[in-house]
């Protein structure tokens, strides 16, 4: 198998970011999410979802309602010829949670604890893997990990106005990492 593998973040990336998604109707897809990965397992890749969800420690939704919407995303990529091989989520938060996800957690972005163990989990080797993200946190759980590539999606240009990203590239469009990989 493959030891090798994409990291996505979840809100902003394969999803538009409405801030707490957690139903079927508020979920909208990113344009360019399911060719950019059908390209990515074609090149032999394994697709892993690594995802804050504070929310669920914030008492905005349960995790069996995150996980329900999680096996509804899953799908949708499944029948898109893009499965998605493990989803790694952290639901704590070290100031905005209620008791027990009231902590810092290394697995919260920017610590780099659930790229980590998927990292041990699936034998990979980091310097040929990469994260895609739409905040620096993803770009710095990235790095903590050693990862080989960071890439900061910035659709609407907001990341770098007036500063810089430490990514080692920054797409402006999902379908770029068709030609970038």
């Amino acid at each position: 198998m493959t030891n090798k593998a994409i990291f996505l973040d979840r809100d902003g990336v394969i999803n538009v970011d409405h801030a707490y998604v957690h139903k079927v109707e508020d979920f909208d897809f990113m344009p360019g999410i399911f060719e950019l990965c059908q390209h990515l397992k074609g090149l032999g890749y394994r697709l892993i979802i690594v995802t804050n969800q504070s929310g669920i420690g914030r008492g905005y939704y349960s995790e069996d309602d995150f996980l329900t919407l999680s096996e509804w995303m899953k799908s949708k990529f499944i029948d898109n010829q893009c499965e998605i091989d493990a989803l790694y989520y952290s639901p704590y938060h070290p100031e905005k949670a209620k008791p027990p996800y009231l902590k810092n957690s290394e697995c919260r972005k920017p610590g780099p604890g659930m790229l980590l163990q998927a990292i041990k989990d699936f034998d990979l080797e980091a310097r040929h893997c990469a994260m895609i993200g739409d905040n620096e946190t993803d770009i710095q759980a990235a790095k903590a990990a050693g990862l080989g590539r960071s890439i900061l999606l910035d659709i609407e240009n907001k990341s770098l106005n007036g500063s810089s990203s430490d990514a080692s590239e920054v797409w402006h469009s999902l379908l770029e990492g068709l030609k970038r990989f």
